[in-house]
């Protein structure tokens, strides 16, 4: 029994002893004598009984999921509802069951039970807010005795208040809170939970200056999501922060209580993109909750992400497929899984060894498989093509086919928008990968509880291996030049933790339609490719200028930037779906899908035949021509390329 077992089974003890002596206690209250005596007789029947119903009542209410050191009015609003069940119950047991029956009179009455409920009602929630009150307690004396780091927090009211209370609960730690300053004029002047609120994001340099001069030094800046929006400016607030040397954090979660609260350095591509889609938080935890999950390539960009989300939102075992060991050993020491509640473990293997993610599979067993494995750098894949076709296409089918034999639930694709109208190897192989499963998902189409198989594409990822991003951040840092390839490409881009909710949300309506359930208009749209609603596509020229000047410099006078003409594989153009893909309306906020277009197994297997047959003999014309037969686009990639003629490379102090 692990730590967190351990703990609720003391829930579950505390609660049920307190039903017991909740019982007794309403008797010895409420009569005496031998009134008392005669009641006494017939209690070792009734409670046991009692209790075993409490523990059924307890348990519908999630008594036992929430921790007592966050308990709050919600925990308290569940322990009202199941004291009156067991109030009710006693009711009916007394007034239509025993008395009449048994008894010949009423064994409890309505005071003796009203008695009951109230006593019920203390010693469920006295002791949660009693624990809670200790921990607050020590957690303010911790404050004011250890050496906190002293600390501006900035944003919202609503967002502030949210930390607040998660610095004095402890799960954010090191921080001793001096001031607000947020960029709403209207919380000027207030207080929250004793800490006041300063001025607005432009006096920074003015509030830092005067805890200077009174012999107190702000050593760290904490901004909430609020802060971020574009309302806020966030762009001067960074200036000022760097200018003034303060490291700037930002909250990367506000759940409640900040239960799953994350602080993390504020980068540059922080500030990059539109407000983040806001995620149904409710809808991935009662998806995930108590499975079991394997991802397939969980130490990379993509990969690690997925499985820092799932434990967050309640998987009870997690397994990570990876074939590079320090990639395994990285992501198993992250923090997030360390701490969490979820069985966490890892092998090393490759998705080409079919044998070995056969063997993999059949011995975790998951509920739900997220492929997250592949190569996906444009030239390299155009340069070693066959590497290309053994990851992306053979090892998907490796990964598809086993999920499918050991019975898994839902295997969901990671692919990309440029599997879309493709013009290179690496969205043809995507684009095949993703072929595959939905001619595999045809086949149980109809069969109700049968195994659903998507592909989820992504735009490009800021801060993932081979993003545009960390490359730019680090010419800058060289000094320069910015190195861009046309003046007029440009891209969709989105986070990690974008990407990684994304895989999430698909893969939990993919699972509604497998049980058969219907969306809000009673109807289900059966869909087999997901992607998120980035709203406009970014310049790549105008990102590479924002990221100089975010930093401190202007283009083309501290720092040039150099046009260095396309690469073989690109486009200037990302699409998201391809032309004569139907349209699928999911009725989920910030997710786009579409319905399969795909050819039939049989044809699949065909083709696959002759890709084993094309990588073996280094045949790179019989294998494009299956993707040409297969992928009607790619045989036109030329044309699809929109005459993207390479650029000579040249330096560029302006446009």
């Amino acid at each position: 029994m692990n730590r967190q077992d351990f703990k609720k089974a003391l829930i579950i003890v505390h609660d049920l002893v307190m039903t017991g002596v909740a019982v007794v206690a309403t008797f010895f209250v409420r009569f005496e004598g031998a009134v008392l005596s005669e009641r006494l007789v017939y209690l070792p029947a009734f409670l046991p009984l009692f209790i075993v119903f409490a523990s059924v009542v307890y348990w519908f209410f999630d008594l036992y999921r929430s921790k007592w050191r966050f308990a709050s009015l919600p925990d308290l609003f569940n322990i009202f509802r199941a004291s009156t069940v067991l109030a009710l119950a006693l009711l009916i047991i007394d007034y239509i069951v025993l008395s009449p029956q048994f008894y010949g009179s009423f064994f409890f009455g309505k005071i003796t039970i009203a008695l009951y409920w109230l006593i019920q009602m203390f010693l469920l929630g006295g002791p949660r807010l009693a624990f809670r009150y200790f921990k607050f307690a020590r957690s303010r004396h911790t404050l004011g005795r250890d050496s906190n780091t002293p600390t501006l927090l900035l944003g919202r009211g609503s967002d502030i208040e949210i930390i607040l209370r998660a610095i004095e609960a402890g799960t954010v730690k090191k921080m001793r809170p001096k001031g607000i300053l947020s960029y709403r004029t209207d919380d000027l002047g207030q207080s929250i939970r004793g800490v006041p609120v300063l001025g607005t994001f432009a006096d920074l340099d003015q509030v830092v200056e005067d805890f200077r001069a009174r012999g107190e030094v702000i050593r760290r800046l904490v901004a909430t999501p609020g802060a971020l929006s574009p309302e806020a400016n966030p762009d001067m607030l960074l200036a000022r922060s760097r200018r003034l040397g303060l490291p700037l954090v930002r909250v990367t979660s506000l759940g409640e209580g900040m239960r799953d609260a994350e602080l993390a350095p504020l980068e540059i591509e922080d500030l990059l993109l539109r407000p983040t889609v806001q995620i149904d938080r409710q809808r991935l935890e009662t998806f995930i909750r108590g499975k079991r999950v394997l991802v397939t390539g969980g130490g990379g960009s993509i990969g690690s992400e997925i499985c820092t989300r799932v434990v967050a939102f309640g998987a009870s075992d997690l397994m990570i497929l990876e074939s590079s060991e320090p990639s395994l050993h990285h992501i198993l020491e992250h923090p997030s899984l360390i701490a969490s509640d979820a069985r966490v473990d890892g092998v090393i293997a490759d998705v080409r060894d079919r044998a070995r993610v056969q063997e993999v599979m059949d011995e975790f067993r998951p509920d739900v498989v997220f492929h997250a494995a592949a190569l996906k750098q444009v030239p390299y894949l155009e340069r070693n093509w066959t590497e290309g076709i053994k990851t992306n296409v053979f090892g998907s089918v490796n990964v598809a086919d086993a999920a499918v034999k050991a019975g898994v639930s839902e295997i969901v694709i990671i692919s990309t928008d440029k599997a879309i109208d493709p013009v290179s190897m690496l969205g043809a192989t995507k684009r095949f990968s993703e072929m595959y499963a939905q001619a595999l998902d045809a086949e149980f189409n109809g069969h109700n509880g049968a195994p659903r198989l998507i592909a989820v594409r992504f735009g490009n990822v800021l801060g993932s291996v081979g993003s545009v991003v960390p490359k730019f951040k680090a010419q800058i840092a060289r000094g320069g030049p910015v190195t861009v390839t046309h003046p007029d490409m440009v891209r969709y881009f989105m986070t990690t933790r974008e990407a990684a909710d994304l895989v999430l949300t698909s893969a939990s309506h993919a699972d509604d339609g497998r049980h058969g359930l219907a969306g809000e208009d009673g109807s289900y749209e059966r869909a087999s490719v997901y992607v998120l609603k980035m709203g406009q596509p970014v310049r790549i020229y105008e990102l590479a200028e924002r990221m100089i000047r975010l930093a401190g410099y202007e283009p083309g006078e501290d720092i040039e930037i150099a046009v260095m003409g396309t690469r073989p594989g690109e486009r200037l153009h990302e699409i998201l779906f391809a032309r004569d893909e139907p349209m699928a309306e999911i009725g989920i906020d910030g997710v786009m899908a579409a319905k399969p277009i795909f050819a039939d197994r049989a044809k699949v297997d065909q083709w696959l035949e002759i890709l084993v047959r094309a990588v073996a003999a280094g045949d790179r014309a019989a294998a494009e021509r299956v993707f040409e037969e297969a992928i009607p686009e790619f045989k036109r990639r030329e044309q699809n390329r929109q005459h993207a003629a390479p650029v000579a490379p040249a330096r560029l102090a302006s446009r």
